[in-house]
């Protein structure tokens, strides 16, 4: 197995039964602790040994054009990117489907438990063959293992365009993992309400006027929406900036639209929300190339996400997403504070419901979250 390409390499081991996979583990783990005991193993003049190593069991080596394409292990990683924390957290992922703990895990393939530890946390010094045998020790199934083989030699790249076919997943993953670890979101919507502020009968309504979303996927994409929502529990700080147009326009009968809108006070009563809105008097702004949403992180550099119809895009680079920062900057500076836009919804609310004649509104996403 000496010299294989990266993906020969998977292919060979994929093709051993069990027992062969078991037989080559445990003899790179004996290699591994021969290796620690030479190295520890004083010399007549009292040095480290050197000498020749068991090498019953060659390990299987990665071809040199696959290494000039990937970092010098000896370099430390410049910043965690996008990709490498996807690709980390689908390790963490296989290594707890398979009932292992990363101790157990780096017994099996005779490694240092920091070994796993670093695979895991995105840093240097491993391989493709590394991976490769991580994923068959943990019987990981084939789609997720062909993703993160494809995903490794890419996770220290900047930034991350993710096509998704005619529609988005129902569960966006690198979105929802991003989301659920970041401090603070900032969110610019021109022409619609934020997802993670509608309510269940908006949300219908948007879904299914869609001519991506298949029907049968409705009431799914509903439940993770919900899901999504929930992160809002965790204690990041939120802001929304909202433009008047997105508030006039009435999607589904006039219940619906009144209740998201009360649903949207509601929201903006909660401590660590602020619903700000861009009132169409400001006319031509900084943020009419259309929507984003920024996220900061506790360890790690804030990136910008933003959807089309059916891709998903992670940017990163300092220069770009300090441009964003600057468009953020000039909607603040145009966009109604927190109580001038929590009265302008109060008076938008009133007048529709006074011109239907209706006394007041209520649904069953009135009040989805506990008031605080």
């Amino acid at each position: 197995m000496d010299d294989l390409t990266p993906e020969a390499l998977a292919e060979k081991w994929l093709s051993f039964t069990n027992e062969q996979r078991s037989e080559l583990l445990s003899r790179r783990r004996e290699n591994q602790l021969n290796e620690n005991a030479l190295d520890k193993a004083p010399t007549n003049h009292g040095e480290t040994a050197q000498a020749s190593r068991p090498t019953s069991a060659p390990v299987p080596r990665i071809s040199p054009s696959f290494r000039s394409r990937t970092r010098n292990p000896d370099m430390p990683l410049r910043y965690s990117t996008v990709r490498g924390r996807a690709f980390g957290e689908g390790i963490r992922a296989a290594i707890a489907q398979s009932g292992m703990t990363g101790r157990e895990l780096a017994d099996v393939l005779g490694w240092q438990e920091a070994k796993v530890s670093d695979m895991v946390n995105g840093k240097g010094g491993i391989t493709f063959q590394d991976v490769v045998l991580v994923l068959g020790a943990c019987r990981v199934p084939e789609p997720e293992r062909e993703r993160l083989l494809d995903l490794f030699p890419d996770r220290e790249l900047d930034g991350w365009w993710q096509p998704h076919g005619k529609h988005m997943p129902i569960r966006p993953r690198t979105a929802r993992t991003h989301l659920a670890a970041a401090e603070s979101l900032v969110s610019w919507h021109p022409h619609a309400i934020p997802d993670l502020l509608q309510t269940t009968d908006h949300a219908r309504v948007w879904l299914t006027a869609s001519a991506t979303v298949p029907a049968t996927e409705v009431d799914e994409r509903l439940r993770a929406l919900q899901e999504l929502q929930e992160l809002l529990r965790n204690g990041v700080d939120c802001t929304f900036y909202i433009h008047e147009f997105a508030l006039v326009l009435q999607v589904g009968g006039h219940e619906v639209h009144v209740t998201q809108l009360c649903h949207l006070m509601l929201m903006a009563n909660w401590k660590r929300i602020k619903v700000l809105i861009v009132p169409a008097a400001a006319g031509a702004h900084a943020g009419i190339a259309g929507p984003f949403t920024q996220l900061k992180f506790p360890k790690y550099q804030p990136l910008i996400w933003a959807t089309t119809e059916n891709s998903s895009l992670f940017v990163e680079e300092k220069s770009a997403t300090d441009s964003y920062e600057s468009v953020i900057q000039a909607l603040g500076k145009i966009s109604l504070d927190q109580d001038e836009s929590t009265a302008w919804l109060s008076r938008l609310c009133v007048r529709l419901q006074e011109a239907s004649g209706a006394e007041r509104v209520t649904g069953e996403d009135d009040e989805p979250f506990p008031p605080l």
